[in-house]
């Protein structure tokens, strides 16, 4: 199920949000659990049990590393359960593939379809048990709390990533008022906006790009392709984090922020503290402190953080794209370590340096962005000469005018995504004069009221995280 349908918003939200509302808090966690299983069996039923088993293998895995002196054989082991997982949904027709490359063998590929989520709620697991090995939290022994905090619905298919020490308290006891309620709902409306009203139309643009051969457009067009995908991938993911994080404090929990208007960043360290936040943290805390982070030598702090954007890469999907997508970041993040850019950012500089410091930025994600939407590398890297001139137009190639791919509502578009990619609007839902308040809350309902007949009027568009 998508939190940009009408099924969704119209018919589960509202029952499951009464129910809620008109029982006793005692009921809140079941009601929440059986919603979120509903949720989820929803689009994928065969695929409920490979979470349900990911709940149990974490739950007898933790009271087992509480209880028994073997603590690291059990983590260890449940660890390599949960990938295992992990690895056989996502990764083992790519492993397969490249082992028929590499040694000429000819093993065929299995009909695997990954379960949606399980990138996210894999990662919600291990924090979970290693939170427990590291007596950071008390084992849960009540096996229902442990699945609402694996499989609850407003962040289980697409984060944001919520790790076990951040939520503890919300499950056993939270507060539900209208404050909480409101301001859930205006989150709500603001991702689903973004969503259906920037995500989507950008991401028609881009499609019909990325779709021809890098040779049969122009060097302008290649940049508009590049541009629209890199506003698509923002305001889809960010927006439905919007909607996770609204859902959220409607049933009164609070979840980390997972973006931070990442694009005006002026270095890829800042643009890292800014997108996709928990699964930048989730990172730093159970690989990059443990491998030592920056405590040992430059050359070792250099090697965690090159495995730590390895990881990042293959965590996204399995493709060589990814993976050179991820290390391409990595190695950014290494120089601006070693020239310590966060000494020279601490500086104050002239308007000049700041506009270069940030075209650098965005001239390096823009290309990165190109090989996280490409298919291999070869086109990835035909499309990037593009970008540069340095590819030649194939004049057998059908060629289309500018107005095929791009036309003034996508050029609106355009603009919308630019001037949403600041912070100008950053507290608009939380403003106490009554006058902006008024404009605010009819601004809002026209936001929903168009992006809900976009979603009548439009086919059925998946988040693009689903599939990492």
């Amino acid at each position: 199920m998508l939190f940009s349908s009408m099924t969704f918003i119209y018919i589960f939200l509202p029952i499951v949000l009464l129910l809620y509302l008109i029982t006793k808090k005692e009921l809140h966690n079941p009601i929440l659990l059986t919603a979120s299983i509903i949720f989820y069996a929803w689009g994928e039923p065969k695929y409920l049990a490979i979470m349900l088993l990911t709940i149990i293998i974490n739950y007898f895995g933790a009271i087992l590393i509480d209880k028994y002196s073997c603590k690291k054989f059990i983590l260890i082991s449940t660890i390599i359960a949960d990938l295992s997982f992990l690895i056989y949904f996502k990764y083992f027709n790519f492993l397969i593939s490249n082992f028929n490359n590499l040694f000429q063998t000819d093993i065929h590929l299995l009909n695997i379809v990954m379960p949606i989520g399980i990138s996210f709620y894999t990662f919600q697991a291990l924090s979970y048990v290693i939170d427990v090995y590291r007596g950071e939290v008390k084992v849960q022994k009540d096996i229902y709390k442990l699945a609402l905090f694996i499989c609850l619905f407003p962040q289980l298919i697409a984060g944001p990533i919520v790790k076990y020490h951040d939520i503890q308290e919300q499950i056993d006891d939270r507060e539900v008022n209208f404050d909480k309620v409101n301001t859930g709902v205006k989150r709500f409306i603001i991702g689903l906006s973004k969503k259906m009203l920037i995500a989507n139309t950008m991401g028609a643009v881009a499609d019909k790009i990325f779709m021809q051969s890098p040779d049969s457009f122009s060097q302008g067009i290649a940049w508009i392709g590049s541009l629209a995908y890199t506003f698509q991938l923002y305001f889809d993911f960010s927006g439905y984090s919007d909607m996770a994080i609204g859902l959220g404090l409607i049933f009164g929990f609070k979840f980390m922020e997972n973006f931070n208007y990442p694009y005006i960043s002026k270095s890829i360290t800042e643009f890292w503290r800014r997108w996709h936040i928990s699964l930048s943290t989730w990172f730093k805390e159970y690989v990059y402190i443990p491998l030592g982070g920056n405590r040992l030598c430059k050359i070792k702090t250099a090697r965690n953080l090159g495995i730590v954007f390895l990881l990042t890469g293959i965590w996204h999907g399995a493709n060589w794209t990814f993976v050179i997508w991820g290390l391409w970041h990595g190695m950014f993040i290494i120089l601006e370590k070693i020239f310590n850019i966060k000494k020279f950012e601490a500086k104050k500089h002239s308007y000049i340096t700041d506009v270069l410091m940030h075209t650098y930025c965005i001239l390096i994600f823009v290309i990165g962005w190109v090989l996280f939407r490409a298919d291999n590398i070869h086109y990835a890297f035909n499309y990037l000469m593009n970008m540069f001139g340095l590819l030649h137009s194939d004049k057998n190639h059908t060629t289309y005018l500018t107005s095929y791919y791009i036309d003034r509502i996508d050029v609106i578009t355009f603009a919308a995504a630019a001037l949403c990619s600041v912070p100008l609007f950053k507290n608009a839902i939380y403003v106490k004069n009554t006058i902006a308040k008024t404009l605010v809350n009819i601004w809002l309902l026209i936001l929903f009221c168009l992006s809900t007949m976009t979603i009548a009027a439009n086919t059925y568009n998946p988040f693009i995280y689903f599939r990492f």
